[in-house]
Protein backbone atom coordinates (compact mmCIF):
# COMPACT_ATOMS: atom_id res chain seq x y z
CA UNK A 1 0.00 0.00 0.00
CA UNK A 2 1.35 3.65 -0.77
CA UNK A 3 1.93 6.22 1.26
CA UNK A 4 -1.04 7.86 -0.32
CA UNK A 5 -3.16 5.45 0.16
CA UNK A 6 -2.47 4.91 3.88
CA UNK A 7 -3.09 8.90 4.39
CA UNK A 8 -6.33 8.68 2.47
CA UNK A 9 -7.59 5.49 4.47
CA UNK A 10 -6.78 7.25 8.04
CA UNK A 11 -3.73 5.16 8.79
CA UNK A 12 -0.40 6.16 10.48
CA UNK A 13 1.86 7.39 6.89
CA UNK A 14 4.91 8.67 6.13
CA UNK A 15 4.48 12.60 5.43
CA UNK A 16 8.12 12.28 3.71
CA UNK A 17 7.19 9.85 1.38
CA UNK A 18 8.24 11.50 -2.05
CA UNK A 19 5.02 11.23 -4.14
CA UNK A 20 3.31 12.84 -1.06
CA UNK A 21 5.54 15.78 -1.13
CA UNK A 22 5.23 16.41 -4.96
CA UNK A 23 1.48 16.80 -4.42
CA UNK A 24 1.64 19.24 -1.24
CA UNK A 25 4.31 20.97 -3.26
CA UNK A 26 1.71 21.47 -6.47
CA UNK A 27 -0.70 22.53 -4.31
CA UNK A 28 1.13 25.06 -2.74
CA UNK A 29 2.25 26.75 -5.82
CA UNK A 30 -1.44 26.64 -7.03
CA UNK A 31 -2.14 28.32 -3.73
CA UNK A 32 0.27 31.08 -4.08
CA UNK A 33 -0.58 31.76 -7.33
CA UNK A 34 -4.45 31.84 -6.29
CA UNK A 35 -3.68 34.21 -3.08
CA UNK A 36 -1.85 36.63 -5.74
CA UNK A 37 -4.36 36.64 -8.53
CA UNK A 38 -6.09 40.34 -8.49
CA UNK A 39 -9.66 40.43 -6.83
CA UNK A 40 -11.45 41.30 -9.37
CA UNK A 41 -9.93 38.76 -11.66
CA UNK A 42 -12.95 35.73 -11.11
CA UNK A 43 -12.69 33.98 -14.08
CA UNK A 44 -8.73 33.16 -13.62
CA UNK A 45 -9.35 32.56 -9.66
CA UNK A 46 -11.66 30.14 -10.51
CA UNK A 47 -9.66 28.26 -13.07
CA UNK A 48 -7.22 27.91 -10.17
CA UNK A 49 -9.57 26.84 -7.52
CA UNK A 50 -11.30 24.40 -9.78
CA UNK A 51 -7.55 22.44 -10.39
CA UNK A 52 -6.75 23.31 -6.98
CA UNK A 53 -9.52 22.02 -4.86
CA UNK A 54 -11.16 18.56 -4.99
CA UNK A 55 -14.55 19.89 -5.81
CA UNK A 56 -15.30 23.74 -6.32
CA UNK A 57 -18.98 24.09 -6.13
CA UNK A 58 -21.18 26.15 -8.77
CA UNK A 59 -21.43 29.67 -7.16
CA UNK A 60 -19.21 29.16 -4.41
CA UNK A 61 -16.54 31.78 -3.18
CA UNK A 62 -13.43 31.60 -1.36
CA UNK A 63 -11.75 35.25 -0.55
CA UNK A 64 -8.06 35.46 -0.49
CA UNK A 65 -5.98 34.45 1.50
CA UNK A 66 -6.46 30.64 1.90
CA UNK A 67 -4.28 28.04 3.33
CA UNK A 68 -4.15 24.39 2.04
CA UNK A 69 -2.20 21.27 2.47
CA UNK A 70 -3.44 18.79 -0.66
CA UNK A 71 -6.11 20.78 -2.14
CA UNK A 72 -7.22 17.83 -3.87
CA UNK A 73 -9.34 16.51 -0.37
CA UNK A 74 -11.07 19.77 -0.27
CA UNK A 75 -14.77 19.47 -1.46
CA UNK A 76 -16.75 23.19 -1.39
CA UNK A 77 -20.60 22.57 -2.30
CA UNK A 78 -22.69 24.69 -4.39
CA UNK A 79 -23.05 28.27 -3.26
CA UNK A 80 -20.58 27.81 -0.27
CA UNK A 81 -18.18 30.54 0.52
CA UNK A 82 -14.87 30.96 2.82
CA UNK A 83 -13.86 33.70 3.84
CA UNK A 84 -10.44 35.54 4.10
CA UNK A 85 -7.47 33.31 5.91
CA UNK A 86 -9.10 30.27 6.29
CA UNK A 87 -6.90 27.35 6.73
CA UNK A 88 -7.50 24.13 5.55
CA UNK A 89 -5.06 21.55 6.56
CA UNK A 90 -7.12 18.35 4.06
CA UNK A 91 -4.70 15.39 4.56
CA UNK A 92 -8.18 13.85 4.80
CA UNK A 93 -11.10 14.82 3.30
CA UNK A 94 -13.19 18.58 4.08
CA UNK A 95 -16.31 18.32 2.97
CA UNK A 96 -18.28 21.36 2.88
CA UNK A 97 -22.31 21.36 1.83
CA UNK A 98 -24.05 23.84 0.46
CA UNK A 99 -25.22 27.34 1.23
CA UNK A 100 -22.70 26.74 4.09
CA UNK A 101 -20.55 30.20 5.17
CA UNK A 102 -16.91 29.81 7.01
CA UNK A 103 -15.69 33.48 8.67
CA UNK A 104 -12.60 34.40 8.46
CA UNK A 105 -9.33 32.33 10.21
CA UNK A 106 -11.40 29.71 10.66
CA UNK A 107 -9.09 26.65 10.98
CA UNK A 108 -9.60 23.62 9.95
CA UNK A 109 -7.70 20.78 10.92
CA UNK A 110 -7.52 16.54 10.04
CA UNK A 111 -4.23 15.74 10.79
CA UNK A 112 -3.97 13.07 14.17
CA UNK A 113 -0.68 12.51 16.17
CA UNK A 114 -0.08 9.97 19.24
CA UNK A 115 -0.65 11.62 22.53
CA UNK A 116 2.40 9.50 23.92
CA UNK A 117 5.28 11.42 22.17
CA UNK A 118 7.77 8.64 22.16
CA UNK A 119 5.22 7.26 20.00
CA UNK A 120 4.88 10.56 17.60
CA UNK A 121 7.73 9.91 15.71
CA UNK A 122 9.90 7.59 13.71
CA UNK A 123 13.36 7.49 14.96
CA UNK A 124 16.25 6.98 12.36
CA UNK A 125 19.62 5.27 12.70
CA UNK A 126 21.07 8.34 12.11
CA UNK A 127 18.97 10.08 15.27
CA UNK A 128 16.98 12.07 13.25
CA UNK A 129 12.96 11.64 13.71
CA UNK A 130 10.19 12.12 12.06
CA UNK A 131 6.83 12.48 12.64
CA UNK A 132 3.94 10.34 12.49
CA UNK A 133 0.67 11.44 10.96
CA UNK A 134 -3.04 9.91 11.36
CA UNK A 135 -6.07 11.26 9.08
CA UNK A 136 -9.56 12.19 10.69
CA UNK A 137 -12.12 13.64 7.81
CA UNK A 138 -14.20 17.06 8.86
CA UNK A 139 -17.54 16.90 7.30
CA UNK A 140 -19.79 20.23 7.29
CA UNK A 141 -23.19 20.36 6.10
CA UNK A 142 -25.17 22.66 4.17
CA UNK A 143 -26.87 26.12 5.43
CA UNK A 144 -24.34 26.38 8.26
CA UNK A 145 -22.23 29.49 9.23
CA UNK A 146 -19.06 28.76 11.08
CA UNK A 147 -17.99 31.96 12.88
CA UNK A 148 -14.94 33.71 12.52
CA UNK A 149 -11.62 32.65 14.42
CA UNK A 150 -13.17 28.55 14.85
CA UNK A 151 -11.24 25.82 15.11
CA UNK A 152 -12.59 22.27 14.19
CA UNK A 153 -10.64 19.52 15.08
CA UNK A 154 -10.32 16.14 13.33
CA UNK A 155 -13.14 13.94 13.04
CA UNK A 156 -15.84 16.10 13.72
CA UNK A 157 -18.54 16.36 12.10
CA UNK A 158 -21.56 19.42 11.86
CA UNK A 159 -24.56 19.03 10.94
CA UNK A 160 -27.15 21.11 8.35
CA UNK A 161 -28.66 24.71 9.42
CA UNK A 162 -25.62 24.55 12.43
CA UNK A 163 -24.62 28.28 13.89
CA UNK A 164 -21.17 27.62 15.28
CA UNK A 165 -20.45 31.06 17.53
CA UNK A 166 -17.20 33.37 16.63
CA UNK A 167 -14.27 31.98 18.41
CA UNK A 168 -15.06 28.39 18.94
CA UNK A 169 -13.35 25.25 19.47
CA UNK A 170 -15.41 22.27 18.14
CA UNK A 171 -13.95 19.12 19.97
CA UNK A 172 -16.62 16.86 18.76
CA UNK A 173 -19.58 16.15 16.68
CA UNK A 174 -22.50 19.04 16.17
CA UNK A 175 -25.75 17.58 15.04
CA UNK A 176 -28.14 19.14 12.99
CA UNK A 177 -30.12 22.67 13.43
CA UNK A 178 -27.83 23.50 16.70
CA UNK A 179 -26.54 26.87 17.68
CA UNK A 180 -23.12 26.04 19.66
CA UNK A 181 -20.13 28.33 20.78
CA UNK A 182 -17.28 27.86 23.27
CA UNK A 183 -14.04 26.46 24.01
CA UNK A 184 -14.73 23.20 23.82
CA UNK A 185 -17.63 24.30 21.89
CA UNK A 186 -21.40 22.88 23.09
CA UNK A 187 -24.67 23.42 21.93
CA UNK A 188 -26.68 26.35 23.71
CA UNK A 189 -30.03 25.94 21.85
CA UNK A 190 -31.73 24.40 18.78
CA UNK A 191 -32.56 26.37 15.74
CA UNK A 192 -35.67 25.97 13.87
CA UNK A 193 -35.88 23.18 11.27
CA UNK A 194 -34.89 24.41 7.63
CA UNK A 195 -38.37 25.87 5.61
CA UNK A 196 -36.50 26.68 2.31
CA UNK A 197 -38.88 26.83 -0.98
Amino acid sequence: MTEYEKKQRGEIYDARDPELRKQQNHAKNLMRQYNNISAENTEERSRVLKELLGTFGKNARVNQPIYVDYGYNIHLGNNSFLNMHCTLLDTAPIVIGECTMVGPDVKIYTAVHALDGAKRFWQESDGTAAVKTQTMPVHIGSYTWIGGGSVILPGVTIGDNVVIGAGSVVTESIPDHAIACGNPCKVLKWNPPLNIK
